[in-house]
């Protein structure tokens, strides 16, 4: 739920609608706490802030208007305290400490954007002013921070005395050429201080008006844009902060990603004398540079007199330098990156005055240089980008966002990319630009005629760097694409055989990216390399199972967490190296999900494992290659959650190979996920002994089967001894440091203190669990987690908070793509609906849980039991007996069949209190 003041008060619902808060003093009511929230504001200070004259019994009065707003607001969640009452939102939730965090972190144009008006522009109460005053002041600090022209003129008529606005639109002014208007806008303000005031403007002002009256220096060659300039405010920022303290920054980065353009707007800007100085076109540095300064005007290339040696071009360039200020825009110097940074050096060392802005695809390697990579475009820059260039080949052009935002990452957010694309929109559907994003080089072939060549197409773009490179940084070039979303070094040095001084000499050349100890190639030069490259991808598979079978026993241990983001990093190379040998290679495939099964459960990808172990299983056949029983049981255990149809013979073969196992398996989750899949044992039966023979004698395992025994006794009606066998589950995986064994075990006691009726002891539990599930970055156990909570808040008479809890977990959920976490929001749902008496509603939250659940054993099984269940309930509700004991015979059915004893009792009991047919 979001909540605006920056405006008309606002509150969207956790779908993005707007929920109409109709009567003044409700507005008013919602807009003290969202001010505040997350913090508990005071009964005086609401009463005094909502009444001009507090009525008779002033705190009734508070009371009734928060029970109003609660049911005009359905799940908002205000909390009743002794001293006053507290909104409970996430501060980041409200658009007005929002923009202050933007405004903070220095994304004032972000921040300005969060305003929709005057704030609290619909509250007419006794707080607002105030409110309203210091919420002003924030958007003047914004417009200052990241306003346009318009913005500062519009703050300026509001506000004509604040010259700190008056001092920044000069600024602005000046900077875009219009220094008359600048100077214009500073005798107004002169004027109207000494009318008002009867004072001279402050020493800030004065100095803005003296830096208008010194900047007359020309600006000499620095090209006119006929574009806005979109999407690297912080990086004007930072590199104009930079020319102040050093002498050379290089401006360093892929082709296209605007370095150019970057040089152009700092030039622009710079209050000094400018030459700007194109290499692309020449190999004579020195010369270039001397036309550039447009020294043949000034007579200093003149022959030399008769007997005399001719005066070196780069003495010449010294001399005309020797004396002047001046910023050197030096463009494109990457194919002459040695003789540029000779004569670089030579004028720097020389010339205590000159300041060198560069652009290169490598840095240029001069003591004293100061790097500035040219990142790709982040999203929202990227989108605003597509739109600007869009709309001024399209008028009127629109498209949702998303859609543009995915358009861009595919393009890797390189800006000349991005508007070559937003070119085409003139002529196909954004549609159809997407579809064809796969042969980016053809899609994109058709650039401005006027553009140097190598700036018309994408292609070309590559081309100009690929055409820098030597053979070697060819070839590791294209033995690098290889790798799916980066790797690091000891990846790349052995899957491509390459030396470190050629992977480095690629990540100067802007081939390759660096990010902490990880290398990376954006996909529009990968695209343009794959069809050089060699076949390395059994050479990658095989690096990345050793990769995998070197974490798995980390994974079970204290340094859990790194493995998990070691293997984390690696996700997309793990992917494509399965993709591979289920094609190739299928034992390898078995060995990679197998080997891979604990990171999949510990980081809550269980939907993501179960199609990968389907895509096996299928590769395999209905045969496991022999010797590879286990591996084979580990697919068919993982690929439960997106089985379809009659799984018996399946499970059947998964009884079969784990029975053979005579000892503990090679991966000691694949005990844990046979108990998971089976369900409970018979005591004494041969299933039960079965996997007692897997139990390994180690730490892990034996907390392992603590929590299996536990799960066996709360199953079997034991819920006092299954409550200890969990804790000291719980406790044996917290000594070896398994967290997500810990999350598993409080998780099942949290479910048996609330069967107890102990819902505060559940409640700490399911914290617990959620906190250790989020520090492994487990989306979809934490999206369970939430439901758990939800399960509790539920008992525990909150129907606000349960149904706050569903409905952010079926976010996470969805977004997690897990259909049997979302299964489990509706049935929740469904529950809540029927408790409120809208039996339809809670029938259809029934149905749409049924749909996410796949006809599959274990967990769907176990799910559509939940579901009948619930429909049973609905069914009794709604005074047919004969429709609730249908339902209630089949969660029996299913409950029997998976040994779960707590849902079986609970059908029992209901059947039993049902009419006789």
């Amino acid at each position: 739920m979001r909540f605006g003041v920056l405006g008309p008060v606002e509150v969207h619902d956790d779908a993005g609608a707007v929920i109409t808060v109709a009567a003044p003093r409700q507005r008013a009511l919602l807009a003290m706490l969202a001010l505040d929230a997350g913090r508990i504001v005071g009964h005086d200070r609401l009463v005094d802030g909502l009444y001009p004259e507090p009525p008779a019994g002033a705190a009734n009065a508070l009371q009734s208007q928060v029970s109003r707003l609660r049911r005009t607001v359905p799940g908002l969640l205000v909390e009743h305290h002794p001293a006053g009452y507290r909104l409970v939102a996430d501060p980041r939730d409200v658009d007005a400490h929002r923009c202050v965090r933007l405004l903070d972190a220095g994304r004032g144009a972000e921040a300005l954007q969060l305003w929709r008006g005057t704030a609290l522009a619909d509250v007419d109460a006794p707080f607002a002013a105030d409110a309203r005053q210091r919420l002003t002041e924030v958007l003047i600090n914004c417009t200052l921070s990241g306003g346009t022209e318009n913005d500062l003129r519009r703050v300026l008529s509001g506000h004509p005395l604040r010259e700190d606005v008056r001092a920044a639109l000069m600024r602005v002014l000046h900077h875009d050429g219009r220094t008359p208007e600048a100077l214009r806008i500073f005798a107004e303000g002169r004027a109207l201080l000494a009318d008002e005031l009867g004072v001279d403007p402050s020493p800030a002002l004065a100095a803005a008006h003296l830096d208008l009256l010194r900047a007359t220096a020309p600006h000499r060659g620095v090209p006119a844009q006929l574009t806005s300039f979109v999407g690297r405010d912080d990086d004007l920022r930072r590199v104009t902060t930079w020319l102040r303290e050093h002498r050379l920054v290089t401006l360093t980065g892929p082709g296209g990603t605007g370095k150019t353009r970057l040089a152009v707007e700092v030039a622009r800007r710079d209050a000094g004398e400018v030459a700007f100085v194109d290499l692309s076109a020449t190999t004579d540095v020195a010369r270039a540079l001397l036309d550039g300064l447009g020294v043949r005007e000034a007579g200093l290339l003149t022959p030399a007199p008769a007997g005399t040696a001719p005066v070196r071009v780069e003495d010449r360039l010294t001399a005309a330098l020797a004396t002047r200020a001046i910023l050197l825009v030096v463009d494109n110097c990457e194919h002459v990156v040695d003789d540029a940074a000779r004569v670089l050096g030579t004028v720097l060392a020389a010339c205590p005055d000159v300041r060198v802005l560069a652009t290169s695809r490598e840095p240029l390697g001069i003591t004293g240089e100061v790097l500035s990579p040219v990142a790709a475009l982040d999203d929202e820059s990227a989108t605003r980008l597509f739109l600007d260039r869009a709309q001024a080949v399209r008028p009127g052009f629109t498209a949702p966002t998303g859609v543009i935002a995915e358009v861009c990452r595919r393009l890797d957010g390189i800006a000349l990319a991005v508007e070559l694309a937003a070119a085409r929109v003139r002529t196909l559907p954004l549609a159809e630009i997407t579809a064809r994003l796969d042969d980016r080089f053809r899609l994109l072939s058709r650039g401005s005629r006027t553009a140097a060549p190598r700036h018309r197409t994408l292609h070309a773009v590559v081309e100009w760097s690929w055409d820098l490179l030597d053979d070697a940084e060819r070839d590791l070039a294209a033995r690098f694409t290889v790798f799916s979303g980066g790797a690091s070094l000891a990846a790349v040095v052995s899957v491509t055989g390459a030396d470190v001084d050629t992977l480095t000499s690629l990540v100067d050349k802007s081939l390759v990216e660096i990010g902490g100890d990880r290398y990376r190639m954006l996909d529009t030069i990968r695209a343009f390399c794959l069809d050089r490259a060699p076949d390395l991808r059994e050479r990658h598979a095989r690096w990345f199972l050793a990769r995998a079978r070197e974490a798995e026993p980390h994974l079970r241990a204290h340094d859990q967490l790194d493995w998990l983001r070691a293997l984390g990093a690696d996700h997309d190379n793990l992917t494509a190296a399965i993709t591979w040998a289920v094609e190739h290679d299928v034992v390898l495939a078995l060995e990679l999900v197998a080997v891979l099964a604990t990171y999949y459960w510990c980081r809550g990808l269980r939907t993501e494992a179960a199609e990968r172990a389907e895509t096996v299983l299928r590769a395999c056949g209905e045969t496991p290659p022999a010797g590879y029983g286990q591996e084979y049981a580990m697919c068919l255990l993982i690929a439960w959650p997106v089985a379809t149809g009659d799984q018996s013979a399946r499970q059947r073969q998964a009884d079969a190979l784990l029975a053979a196992v005579d000892g503990p398996p090679r991966y000691p989750i694949l005990t844990m996920m046979w108990g998971m899949a089976m369900g409970a044992p018979e005591t004494e039966s041969p299933a039960w002994h079965s996997r007692h023979r897997m139990v390994g004698t180690d730490a892990w395992s034996a907390a392992l089967s603590f929590v299996g025994d536990g799960l066996v006794a709360w199953q079997q009606g034991e819920p006092v001894r299954a409550a200890e066998l969990l804790r000291r589950g719980a406790d044996g995986f917290d000594r070896v440091g398994d967290r997500w064994g810990v999350a598993l075990a409080v998780s099942q006691l949290a479910e048996l203190a609330l069967g107890a009726g102990d819902t505060a002891a559940a409640l700490r539990h399911v914290e617990r669990a959620r906190a250790l599930l989020e520090e492994l970055g487990a989306t979809e156990d934490t999206a369970e987690a939430l439901v758990n909570r939800a399960n509790v808040r539920l008992h525990a008479d909150d129907p606000a908070g349960a149904r706050a809890d569903y409905a952010e977990a079926l976010r996470v959920a969805r977004r997690a793509g897990a259909p049997l976490v979302a299964a489990s929001c509706h049935v929740g749902l469904a529950e809540l609906a029927r408790l409120d008496g809208d039996l339809a509603a809670a029938a259809a939250q029934c149905d749409a849980a049924w749909e996410l659940t796949p006809g599959g054993w274990y967990g769907p099984d176990e799910m559509r039991c939940r579901i009948a269940f619930e429909r049973g309930r609905i069914a009794r509700d709604a005074a047919d007996p004969e429709l609730a004991r249908r339902h209630f015979e089949e969660a029996l059915r299913r409950a029997v069949g998976q040994r779960n004893r707590v849902t079986e009792t609970a059908a029992r009991a209901e059947l039993d209190a049902l009419p006789a047919p």
